[in-house]
This record gives C-alpha cells, sequence and structure tokens, in this order.
C-alpha cells in the first residue's frame, strides 16, 4: 500500500486583496492560521503602477494585461519582487508564520521564456518553461513557507514578468508528485459568479462544460477566464482540488467549505 501523500495548500491572493490594506491584513491573519505545509503566491495589485507614475514611466495595459517594457520591467521587479513581496513576508513574522520571500529566480525555482512577439509585443514577460518541485520541497522540509512573487527569469538571466494566476497553476502542479495539491484562488469576490453584476450569484460548483458555456454567453469574461483556463489546467494535471473564494473565506475554501469548487468532468 503507497503512503499518504502530505497536503500542500497553494494559495494565490490577488492584487486587488493587497491593495487594501485592511483585506489583507486580514488575510494574511487566515494564512497563518493554514495547517500544514503551503505556498503564498501573491500579484502585484496597482502599486507598480503607482510608482511608475512617480518615475515618469508609462504604464501600457492591453485587456488588463501589463506590457513590460526594459523601464517597467525595473519596476515590477522593484515593486513585486521587493516592496510587495517584503511587506508580506514581514506581516506574516509577525503572525508567527516562517515565511521566505522568492521571485522565481531565487534558487531557480521557476525559469520561463520570453513570451513570442504576436499579434501583441508583451515585451519583457515570461511564459513557464519549468518548474522545480524539488528545491520548492526543500524550502517545505525545513518549515519555511515560500512567498512566491510573479517574476521569472531565463536562461540568459533575466527576469520576466509572470502571470501570477499561471505561476500559482504551474507551481501547483509541479508539487503533485509529493503533495496531495489543494490550489486556492482569493481575490475580491465570493466565487465564480452567474451574473457579474450580482455578488451573491457564486456558483458553487462549476465543471468544465458549465465553464464554456459562460464563457460563450459572455457571463464569464476579462481576467476571469485566464484565472479558470490555469485552475481547470491545473485539475487536468493532477491537482487534487481547486478552490475560488473571497480572500476572507480562506479557512472554509482549504476545505471546499466557501466559493466555487472546480470539478473538470
Amino acid at each position: 500500500m503507497m503512503p499518504t501523500k502530505p497536503t500542500l495548500n497553494v494559495i494565490k491572493i490577488g492584487g486587488n486583496i493587497i491593495d487594501d490594506p485592511a483585506a489583507c491584513k486580514a488575510f494574511l491573519r487566515a494564512f497563518a492560521s493554514v495547517a500544514g505545509a503551503k505556498i503564498l503566491i501573491h500579484g502585484g495589485g496597482k502599486i507598480a503602477t503607482q510608482i511608475a507614475e512617480k518615475l515618469h514611466v508609462e504604464t501600457q495595459l492591453i485587456d488588463g494585461r501589463r506590457i513590460t517594457n526594459l523601464p517597467m520591467l525595473d519596476v515590477v521587479t522593484m515593486v513585486y519582487g521587493g516592496l510587495v513581496n517584503k511587506n508580506l513576508v514581514a506581516q506574516l513574522q509577525a503572525h508567527l508564520c516562517h515565511a521566505i520571500g522568492l521571485t522565481g529566480a531565487d534558487a531557480g525555482i521557476v525559469k520561463a521564456i520570453k513570451r513570442p512577439v504576436g499579434a501583441v509585443d508583451y515585451g519583457f514577460v515570461g511564459d513557464i518553461e519549468a518548474v522545480d518541485a524539488p528545491q520548492i520541497g526543500r524550502f517545505l522540509s525545513q518549515g519555511l513557507v515560500p512567498v512566491i512573487a510573479p517574476l521569472t527569469y531565463d536562461a540568459t538571466g533575466t527576469m520576466l514578468n509572470t502571470n501570477a494566476d499561471t505561476m500559482a497553476s504551474a507551481v501547483a502542479v509541479a508539487l503533485v508528485g509529493d503533495f496531495n495539491v489543494n490550489l486556492v484562488y482569493c481575490f475580491e469576490k465570493k466565487g465564480v459568479l452567474n451574473d457579474p453584476n450580482d455578488d451573491d450569484s457564486v456558483i458553487s460548483t462549476l465543471d468544465f462544460a458549465h465553464f464554456k458555456t459562460l464563457k460563450a454567453t459572455g457571463a464569464i469574461n476579462k481576467g476571469m477566464i485566464p484565472k479558470l483556463d490555469n485552475a481547470f489546467g491545473a485539475l487536468q494535471n493532477g491537482v487534487a482540488n481547486v478552490t475560488i473564494c473571497h480572500a476572507h473565506q480562506l479557512e472554509q475554501a482549504t476545505q471546499q467549505l466557501a466559493g466555487t469548487t472546480l470539478k473538470y468532468g
């Protein structure tokens, strides 16, 4: 009989929660109380845009996605990998959560390739190529909680801006060989909504066929589409459970008792 794998919670927190000091503080308190092995992956919020404005670096967004030229790459590296990441780590330490702040470049944990130029040139944006699961496992085995910023690196040693939802999915999938992985996406909504204008129209269980229907009708649109594409991709590749919920529902969501639980079949 095969030994039971330990549980790992991979939790992604969205930028809108990071932008709200009270909501972020409450989330981090809840995150620190989650038992067992865990990883926090965070977005960047609006702070990068605010810092860029102060530095006279133009912000360009296409469908909500940041164009990352060289000046903006400097900004997101400073903000995501420095200001945001280290403030999250410091606050977790205050809750006796022994966290270590990382980018994908640290210890080579997440390697990427620069996105090829297509209809849009996104600049220094990285598409994930490999996750070093054994190295992340070594951090976890030492009782550390990795807090990972949405930055990767390539073979030339260049930092790359990478979608945090994609980072969370890729890290979760990479660790399924050693852990029973739960992936939780926390943001400012209570889950996936039937009606984007009704915050209480939460879909408790969403399968892939229903997702495709809601996407076709426009009920699911914009940033929720790549979030759910990543989430269903994680399920397809061995992640045990995927939940999408409000940040204040984290404790219940790790037990699939809140938000939207995804099912592939």
